[in-house]
């Protein structure tokens, strides 16, 4: 990779954060890159304060009325036409010291990588917990039903982020909905087993990880799975892989199946909770949540008394 981009993107409520994460971008053994920076609803002035220096970062300020995704689709446009690749980070996270080098190796072989995120909490504190993939389940595998390559543990030849695009203004899984493509497409995938990242778990994270999983976070996530499988369905699928778009509708069709066998029975919703968290503490894998298959009889039955 003879030009890489490290991109992030700033809103918010994460200022209290950038000052780790900037300290973790000057630690990169790995230092030939460009960093672009999105801002969503902060200023360049505001950013530079909280980071406690100058990132001397491309700035692509966001506009009136835009979107999360859309201020990821600005950036990630304009990243695709300068770089050969680029390295994706969330703000409130910190990258270890090989984190950038380790991206750009894997990348002069893969089209889509990524690596296991260490969780810690709001503070930074070590939580002994790590996000990574099951030892026996191969990268391809994750999809379509959940996700492993997240904005802040994931890196994109451009070639392949160039297909992915553009971001539906609506999405709100903008990670997924990048990788579900890339998989569409075929794209060759790595996932490193070694933690690269910290993961900071706080009261923001739309993606919660740890049990036990609220009923409200079930219901509110459910709804955003359905929309992330109608916009990659809405999307322009040519050139996917027939076997690829195929499982795609069966997961969709079973995510719609748990929707009105489930979800909308508050009894039945509550068990589905219930024996979701009894599975374990901490989940591998993105919106594994959602319809889980492992206690799938519960709507399995319903679906057939109906």
């Amino acid at each position: 990779m003879t030009s890489l981009a490290l991109y992030t993107a700033i809103y918010p409520g994460v200022e209290r954060y950038l000052a780790d994460w900037f300290a973790s971008v000057r630690r990169q053994t790995d230092r030939d890159f460009r960093l672009w920076v999105g801002l969503d609803e902060v200023s360049v002035e505001a950013a530079r304060a909280a980071m406690g220096g100058d990132p001397d970062a491309v700035w692509v300020p966001g506009r009136t009325g835009d979107s999360p995704a859309t201020i990821r689709q600005r950036a990630l446009a304009r990243i695709v036409e300068r770089h050969d690749a680029v390295v994706l980070v969330d703000s409130d996270d910190v990258m270890h010291a090989t984190r950038v080098a380790t991206a750009r190796a894997m990348l002069r072989t893969n089209d889509l990588v990524g690596c296991a995120l260490r969780l810690v909490d709001e503070w930074g504190a070590n939580m002994d917990l790590a996000f990574t993939l099951p030892p026996d389940l191969a990268p391809e595998s994750v999809f379509p039903r959940t996700n492993a390559f997240g904005l802040s543990n994931s890196a994109y030849r451009v070639e392949v982020l160039r297909r992915c695009l553009p971001i539906p203004a609506a999405a709100a899984l903008v990670d997924w909905f990048l990788s579900t493509r890339a998989w569409l497409f075929g794209a060759r995938l790595w996932f490193g087993t070694r933690a690269e990242m910290d993961y900071r778990q706080h009261g923001a994270n739309m993606a919660r990880v740890r049990a036990p999983f609220p009923e409200q976070q079930v219901l509110e996530d459910v709804q955003r799975v359905r929309l992330h499988f109608r916009l990659v369905r809405a999307s322009r699928l040519q050139g996917a892989i027939p076997e690829r778009l195929a499982e795609l509708e069966h997961a969709a069709a079973d995510i719609e199946s748990f929707y009105k066998r489930v979800v909308l029975r508050p009894e039945l919703l509550t068990r589905y909770v219930d024996a979701l968290n009894k599975l374990g503490t901490t989940t591998s894998l993105w919106w594994a949540w959602v319809a889980n298959p492992a206690v799938r009889h519960l709507w399995a039955a319903a679906e057939g008394a109906a």
